[in-house]
């Protein structure tokens, strides 16, 4: 099974470093360009016009290379289509989020309200999917062995977590490689996990998700040659929280996807502290722009994020699995 995880992490970081470079000059001559927020940091107005939706490449990688080895490997089971579901759900959602935005015009994309519905609607498929493979409703306690059966709110519960994580990665990402450098190191982990508790399916997808990354990762890191969009960020943040529940270890993810965790809460808190006091926490959040505006450069907060998003799975790993 080892060469078959090698075999799909190989195959879709080369699929997605041959088709980035064919994709950017499309997306140009399409002019799907990337708009940059006004009230971001100043710095990153030069990046206005960045080809974006690059999200669009490493997806069709991942669903290509993980059909095509999962079935070699004769593992692709209803938990395999259940993660290509949302994979592909929440890329859509951001697919269309991303069009309206850069080939219709409209700043705004899809509204606040369409995009939670659509997110919600795939959470709860994916749970009646769930039922078909005697799925536990339990919530595991990292590190203890102690299991909290939710039952019949277990939906509500992968509702949260499927929206939440796909919203914190789609807010991560907003420096060149941040997201795709911090995901890819998040799935790589939770890969590790499941090789740990022999479920071979799930640890082929982690990995090939892994290895489209950081087939993106060569044309994504500063300067940025294209950006994912919400296609790609949307997408990534929640399959990785259904990865995280199919291997039953949802509270790992907040340790795992630390980084994601940290930037949602800065936005909650700024927001917070201006409506209750009308003072900001940070100087920008998501908290990347705090360091940004305090005199960091954008590789090193990159490079920070990075490390401290591999500290974490270290540590996940490290008390988890040895």
């Amino acid at each position: 099974m080892d060469v078959y995880l090698l075999l799909g992490f190989g195959i879709a970081l080369l699929v997605t470093a041959l088709l980035i470079p064919v994709f950017i000059p499309l997306l140009k001559r399409m002019k799907f360009g990337q708009s940059i927020r006004q009230e971001g940091p100043e710095s990153h107005m030069k990046k206005t016009g960045t080809p974006t939706m690059g999200g669009l490449v490493f997806l069709i990688s991942i669903i290509a290379t993980s059909i095509l080895v999962a079935s070699l490997a004769g593992v692709l089971n209803t938990e395999i289509l259940i993660l290509l579901l949302v994979l592909f759900g929440y890329g859509l959602i951001g697919f269309l989020d991303d069009f309206i935005k850069v080939v219709l015009k409209r700043n705004l994309g899809l509204t606040s309200l369409q995009k939670l519905v659509a997110q919600i609607v795939i959470a709860v498929i994916s749970f009646f999917l769930l039922n078909e493979v005697d799925f536990d409703t339990g919530l595991m306690v990292p590190f203890t062995g102690i299991s909290i059966d939710l039952a019949g709110i277990y939906v509500l519960f992968l509702i949260f977590w499927l929206v939440g994580f796909s919203n914190a990665v789609n807010l991560t990402d907003g420096l060149d490689g941040l997201v795709a450098g911090t995901a890819s190191i998040a799935f790589a982990a939770f890969g590790v996990l499941a090789i740990d508790q022999q479920e071979t399916s799930i640890a082929l997808f982690a990995f090939t998700v892994a290895g489209a990354l950081i087939g993106f990762l060569l044309f994504n890191k500063y300067p940025a040659k294209v950006f994912m969009g919400d296609t790609g960020s949307l997408a990534l943040g929640g399959v990785l929280a259904m990865i995280s529940i199919l291997l039953k270890q949802e509270l790992l993810l907040l340790l795992i996807g630390i980084v994601f965790v940290l930037e949602t809460l800065s936005v909650i808190l700024q927001v917070g502290s201006f409506k209750l006091r009308k003072k900001r926490i940070f100087k920008m959040s998501p908290i990347h722009h705090h360091f940004e505006l305090s005199g960091w450069s954008e590789w090193k907060v990159v490079t920070v994020f990075w490390l401290v998003g591999l500290a974490a799975a270290a540590i996940a790993l490290a008390l988890e699995v040895l």
